[in-house]
This record gives structure tokens, sequence and C-alpha cells, in this order.
């Protein structure tokens, strides 16, 4: 859409709505304050006393990867804003600046937080439940002190690499997320000799290849543990032994880590990333962690050689960096504190014994993961490998597993001598390097591997598998709203279908043509692709809602994702809420709109649930006045996913599978137990559960599911979730 386009939309949306600006920037909130707001839901969940032990613990370790991983990334982003002098305000009216100030304000909060949720909870809970945390290296007994000695001495001491600063050994370079110990020295022989005191600064890395959870004697039959750090800082004077260790305290430094490549100007986009990657470790450092009482001689020095501001140092009451405590999750002995573990059923819309090609010609097959298992697309791939009439399989890659049994299949069926043309999206963040290595092994297997479009990130999940049969050449293709991963096809929620549509499979083979070879045909049939029209048709359906309302005819709008902060999105929505359509977001993540203000968003719900699963499926139900359309897709309705990504949205029109959806849809909207409800003041809260029955969706559709393998007659594995629901 063009500027003077947007222009005119926006007046005619004044004269159709009283004059109202929807674009007004007090109707917004700031997608990175909403984000914190996310990691706060997060955060409540390690909180929740009716959840067991250790899934708390889980949650919190998940909010501390969820801020690295923020920092890094959006704080990063903002900061590299500031230091070019961009000062153009968001949505939400707020400067790179501002937003800034507005974010160290409330993550410093959020951190304390966290720490407090461990200290004074979790760290208690864990002593009741049989495993006693030694906070501090000088709280050990006698016997533990000994076994943590020799564990230094035979185990850790050949690791380390002390490191001294001095005038011919500059301050060093430490790396992105690692763990160290600063230390302040003074010389033995300058004491002997009278000297005046002289002060050295030295350091070392705790290594990140042995485990950070130390196992510890007990004589009270729990198990005690004791972080490696702890035990590094208790025999630190036997790395400098010619010193007085004057101090050591733990710090830890965030650096920016968003890559920033010129693809223009890259010859080979692959070697290109894999120099930025490398550049990673070295970016500027926009946060530091150091442990709460440091000696202020020692920080000076820190802060002074990482060239690092007081508003971006964290002081921490704690052990740094609690991601360590998924490592505890995995402690054996202690299942009676987990959520068992759910096993996916097998998918209600197919015979995983019957012939894959002949199900899918039968009808389009809706695909629900984790709730079914994520074997039928891996099987899909595997069968079209080995199959003699398939002759090419083409296929989108944003991130897979480590050991992926896609890539196995995909490289399988090249050295079968099918065509086989990969689109391997190597600006996947933080998954670049390990793309860069399906990649090339694909390549060594035979396959056509595309590195993806100039200026975009291809986000799209699709695959085509092209069979020759009697009735002549006919496609299959696999739509899907997450990731070809096998892993976190477990965790994630996310759908998919399996279709033989001729017009969809014509569409299928248009994307892939576009993808390799620039080529855009003339008209589409079923999918809409950003960044071409997906906004446009976005756009539309809302208005058509909007349209029915003020003609009195029933509209609604139920949309799920994972973020809402497109701002020609929210505008359509206030003006569609405004002229009395009924719209229900059920969004996890980022929320830029807000709910509640008069005249323009009075008709708007908005809910994020979190839950054991992570939401990740996109959804889309307009009512249409009867006439229900459902659509799914890879994009959330955000500028990066319309403006800037391949993305592909596509129709569910197979009845049955619409009345699926439209029973996980209200479903959702019925949870009262994992549902957080957005304010008018931007808060969110978790609804009044008294008198009401207990809805919790995520368990919901585990029972669904297996009692559709009930029916089934299916053989199933007896292992099964267990979701508190109070």
């Amino acid at each position: 859409m063009s500027k003077s386009e947007e222009q005119k939309n926006e007046k005619e949306m004044k004269r159709a709505n009283n004059g109202i600006d929807f674009r007004n920037p007090e109707y917004y909130t700031n997608r990175e304050l909403s984000w914190i707001k996310f990691n706060e839901r997060v955060l409540s969940e390690a909180q929740d006393k009716s959840l067991p032990l250790f899934e708390r613990i889980k949650m919190l370790s998940i909010t501390a990867s969820n801020l690295d991983e923020f920092f890094m990334v959006r704080v990063a982003s903002l900061k590299d804003m500031v230091h070019a002098g961009y000062t153009k305000r968001d949505i939400a009216g707020m400067s790179p600046s501002e937003q800034l100030a507005a974010l160290s304000k409330v993550t410093h909060d959020l951190v304390d937080l966290q720490y407090s949720t461990y200290s004074r909870s979790l760290v208690p809970l864990l002593g009741i439940n049989g495993i006693n945390v030694v906070m501090n290296h000088e709280d050990m007994t006698e016997e533990q002190c000994k076994a943590a000695d020799s564990y230094f001495e035979d185990t850790v001491y050949p690791v380390l690499t002390p490191m001294a600063v001095d005038s011919s050994r500059p301050f060093p370079l430490v790396r992105n997320k690692t763990l160290n110990i600063a230390a302040l020295l003074s010389a033995k022989d300058d004491e002997k000799e009278g000297k005046k005191k002289k002060t050295d600064f030295a350091m070392v890395q705790v290594p990140g290849v042995m485990p950070r959870l130390v196992e510890l004697p007990s004589k009270d039959g729990k198990l005690t543990v004791i972080l490696l750090e702890e035990i590094i800082e208790r025999n630190i004077d036997k790395l400098f032994l010619n010193y007085n260790i004057l101090c050591a305290h733990p710090f830890r430094v965030m650096r920016n880590a968003d890559l920033s490549i010129d693809e223009d100007e890259a010859e080979d986009l692959l070697k290109e990333i894999e120099k930025q990657l490398k550049r990673r470790q070295w970016g500027e450092v926009i946060r530091l962690e150091v442990e709460e009482g440091i000696d202020k001689r020692l920080l000076s020095i820190i802060k002074k050689d990482l060239e690092i501001e007081d508003e971006d140092i964290y002081f921490i009451n704690g052990p740094l960096d609690l991601t360590f405590l998924m490592k505890m999750y995995g402690f054996s002995g202690f299942d009676s504190l987990k959520i068992p573990s759910w096993v996916p059923q097998p998918p209600k819309y197919m015979d995983m014994e019957a012939d894959i090609f002949a199900q899918i010609r039968k009808g389009d097959i809706l695909l629900q993961h984790p709730y079914e298992t994520f074997l039928p697309v891996v099987n899909f791939i595997r069968t079209a490998a080995l199959d003699k009439d398939v002759l090419a399989i083409k296929m989108t890659l944003y991130r897979v597993s480590g050991n992926s049994p896609i890539i196995a299949a995909l490289a399988q069926a090249a050295e079968n001598g099918k065509q086989v043309s990969v689109l391997v999206e190597l600006k996947a963040r933080f998954d670049e390097e390990n793309n860069i290595t399906w990649a090339r092994m694909l390549e060594k297997a035979g396959c056509h591997v595309i590195y993806g479009l100039v200026g975009l990130k291809t986000h799209s999940k699709i695959t085509l598998v092209v069979r020759n049969e009697e009735e002549g050449i006919r496609r299959y293709v696999h739509l899907g709203t997450g990731n070809y991963n096998d892993s976190t096809a477990k965790l994630y929620t996310d759908m998919g279908i399996l279709t033989a549509n001729e017009q969809i499979g014509e569409d299928a083979t248009a994307v892939f043509n576009m993808l390799s070879g620039y080529s855009e045909p003339v008209s589409w049939n079923k999918l809409s692709l950003a960044p071409l029209w997906l906004k446009d048709r976005f756009i539309y359906l809302i208005r058509r809602e909007a349209e029915h309302a003020r003609e009195g005819r029933n509209a609604r709008i139920v949309a799920k994702m994972n973020s809402v902060c497109d701002p020609d999105i929210i505008a359509e929505l206030y003006a569609a809420s405004s002229a009395g359509v009924k719209i229900d977001l059920i969004v996890r993540g980022i929320c830029s709109l807000k709910v509640g203000v008069p005249g323009v968003s009075e008709n708007i719900t908005v809910r994020s649930i979190v839950g054991f699963f992570l939401e990740h499926s996109r959804i889309f139900w307009f009512l249409n006045d009867g006439n229900e359309e459902f659509y799914m897709g890879s994009a959330d309705w955000m500028p990066r996913n319309l403006d800037r990504r391949v993305e592909i949205m596509f129709p569910v029109e197979r009845q049955e599978l619409k009345d699926e959806l439209k029973f996980f849809l209200d479903t959702e909207l019925n949870d009262n137990v994992k549902s957080h409800f957005l304010q008018p003041n931007g808060d969110y809260i978790k609804p009044d559960k008294r008198g009401k029955v207990l809805v919790n969706s995520q368990k919901v559709f585990c029972e669904t599911a297996m009692k559709n393998t009930k029916d089934k007659k299916t053989d199933i594995i007896s292992e099964r979730v267990f979701i508190p629901e109070t």
C-alpha cells in the first residue's frame, strides 16, 4: 500500500467514524513494554502455587531465557537507533530513547521479581521436597568443603584459564552470555618487601562445558547441590598463587546479537552470515549483571572496560543466569514434582497404517500438534522420498531439530533421483549456524538449496509433493502454522492441513517458482502471500465484517496468534469495533492494541493463554453474516510478518474441519484457568473462578485427543498428561 493510499484510507476512516483518529498514539501500547507484560505472565506461572514445583522452576528458567533474547535483539536494536540518531516515534508515540528509559525501569523491576520468586519461594520449597541448594560456598559443611575442593582440583582446575590484566595483558574479551568471576589481587611479594600495596584485576570464565550444578555429600538423605561458580570462587586463590585475593565476584554480560547483513552487497549470503556469527560474540555490551554487594573498585574496572552505563547494570540478589534451573528440571527421581509428559495421540482424521496419499485424496486432513503426533508430517516426506511415483519434493525450512528426520528424508529423496528443492532460511535468528549445517548437508545429498529472497525472511511453512498418477500429475501439499521441527512440535501448539486440492496445488507451485525463479503469477487461487497482498486480504476481511455490522447483519471476528502490533491492522480493528463488530483476540505475546477505549475498542477483548504448552498457532475466523470463513497461516499481525517476510495464509474449507476449528477457538475463549485478560489500563489479570466450571483449554484438548483415539480403537501409550485445574 502506497503512502498516498494510506493517507486516503485514514481520511475515509475518520469520516466514517465521527472524526475519530484510530492512529492516535494514545490508543496504542509500545510493543517492547507489551512484551515485558508477556514475560510477567510467564513469571506468574512460576508463582502459581497450584503448579507442581518443577513446573514452576521451569517457568522461571524460561523467563530468564526470554529476557536474554529480548536484550540481545530488541534492546540492542533500540540502542542502535539511538546511536544512529534515529528519533522517529513508534505507534505509541515513544522515541527510541524514551523506550529505553521505560524499559530500564520495568526490566529492573522484573529481574527483582524473578529473584524474589527464586530465593523466597522456590528455594525453600526445593528444600522441603528433597533438594538443598547451597546458596553460598561459605555455608557448606566440613565434609562438603572437602568434596568441593577435591572436585575443583581433579575436574575443574585443569579446564580453567585465569586471566590477569596488566600493561602486557589487556582486559580480556568477555564473550556474550558467559559467566565469569572477576577478582582484585595484591602481590604477596609486595607485602614481604614492604612496598605500597598495588591492586591488580583478574578474571576467570566459568566453563560452560561443565555441569553448572554440582552434587555435594549430604547426611539428611536430600540431594544437595551447589553452583559451579561458588566452587571456583572458593578456590580462586589456587589460580593466582603469588597473590592475595582481595575480593571475587561473578559477572555476566549481554551483547548486541542482532546480525547486520547487507544482502545486496554480499556475494555469498552463507559466507556472510558465517562471518557475522563470529562477530555476535563481540557486539556492544548492552547489559551487565553483577552480584549484589560487589566491591565498588571491581565494578568500576568492569564498567570502564566494557563501556557500560549505570542504567544497564543489574545488581543480582542470587545466582546469575537462572537458565540453570532447566537443568534442575531434568533431575531424575522427582517425577512427583512435575506434570507427566504428554504423549501425542494419533490424528483424528488419518489412519497411520493406511496409504497417506490415498487418504489425502479423499479430503483435506487437519493436524493438531502436540495433541496429535507430528509423525504424519514426517511420514508424508518419508513416503514421498521412497515412492517410485513421486517426481519432486519442494519445501521451506525455517527452524528444524538437531537430528531432523525430515532432513534425512529429503536427502534420501535426492539420492533416490527425485527433484528436491529446499528453501533453507539462513536468517532465522539464533538458528543461523544450525541452518547453514543443514543447507550444506542437503546440497551434498543432491538437493537444490535456496537461501531465501534478498531483503525478506521466508517464514512460511509449506511442502509440495508432485506425484505421477494414472489420471496424470497430482500435487499434494502440507501447510502449517509452525516449523518443521519434530522436537518443538511436542511443545508448541500448532496446526496444519494435508490437501490434494488442485487450486492450492497450483498456488503451491507458484510459491516455489517465485522463491526460486522470481516469477510471480498474475493471479492466485486460494493462498494469500505476504509481503504481496496478505495485509490487504486481512484488511478486506475486517472491513467486510464492519460493513455487515453497519447494515445490521451478523458480524464477528475471532483471531488467534502470537502477536498483534501492526498499526494498519489495529486501526481497522478499531474501526470494526466502532461499527459494532464483536472481536475476540487470543494473543499469546505482544499486543499493542488497547481494549475498552470509549468509541474505539469497547467491542474488543484480548486474552493470553500461558500454559503447559507454548501457544503458537495462527487461526482466523470471520462470521461473514453466517457464511463463516476460517483461515490458518504462518503470520502474526506484525509489520515484520506482513511487510518483510514471505508468509502464507490458507483457507480451511471442509465443513468438518471448520467445525473442529470452531470448537478449538470456543474452548480457548472459555478458558478461565490459564487465560489472562487484558485490562484498559494495560495490565493482564486472571478471571475470578469462584463458583464457575473450570475450563483449562489445553487439558480439554488433551482429553479430546485421547477420546478420539479411544473411539478409533487405536493402540495408545498409557502415559498421560496431568494439568492441575486449581
